[in-house]
């Protein structure tokens, strides 16, 4: 739990008003945390993020909202909360396969969380009876769409849980302001071919809605 908590300030940054509406419905009345759309991809929420650091203080930051989880690590419908947030698709392409920006040797595609404050999360979500896991979660602006992309990505990344668009973008701005940052998101379809049958964005949004209500108690 943070420190002095009735004194903290806390950034939400989704992407859509629909995450928004289901944090806002988690956090009820509770005056520390501010909810913001961000806007889609990562370029929008970092500025998106970054107006917010600039108008006022904040002691921590979350990137919050649906995502696309791996299949066997983080299933429809569970909660995903990262031990790292990294842009997965932040490189370049080469003759034997994806080179990352930390390879190039020009910055870093990966923003740490607070490990202990991530696991704290995690341990609150299980013992509220929900379905979570921790691990890294990954930024692309391209979200895979394809079974032989999935396989590729889940074998360059084999600790990654899910993926979305947002969460490298809300994390490089609060590092620059020196502000922790976590990403937490409930998986509403698996990663690969997009089958928009299979998703289940009305479930994943209502997990996010029991998360945020976790959130409230244990930060």
């Amino acid at each position: 739990m943070l420190d002095g908590q009735n004194k903290q300030r806390i950034l939400v940054v989704t992407s859509v008003a629909a995450e928004r509406d289901a944090v806002l419905q988690g956090l009820g009345a509770d005056e520390r945390f501010t909810v913001i759309v961000g806007g889609v991809g990562p370029a929008m929420a970092a500025a998106g993020t970054a107006r917010a650091l600039a108008e006022s203080r904040y002691d921590l930051v979350i990137c919050a909202g649906i995502c696309g989880g791996f299949v066997g690590r983080a299933e429809v419908g569970s909660i995903a909360v990262a031990s790292e947030i990294v842009c997965a698709d932040l490189g370049a392409e080469t003759p034997d396969g994806f080179c990352s920006v930390d390879e190039l040797g020009f910055g870093s595609a990966r923003v740490p969380v607070p490990g202990e404050l991530a696991k704290q999360v995690e341990r609150a979500m299980q013992s509220a009876g929900l379905p979570v896991g921790r691990g890294p979660i990954l930024t692309l602006s391209t979200v895979t769409g394809t079974a032989e992309t999935a396989q590729a990505l889940a074998d360059r990344m084999p600790e990654a849980l899910a993926e979305a668009m947002e969460g490298y973008g809300v994390a490089v701005a609060a590092q620059a302001a020196g502000v922790p940052v976590l990403e937490i998101r409930t998986v509403s379809n698996a990663i690969g071919p997009r089958n928009k049958a299979a998703w289940r964005i009305k479930d994943a949004l209502e997990s996010l809605q029991k998360a945020s209500a976790v959130l409230r108690e244990v930060l």
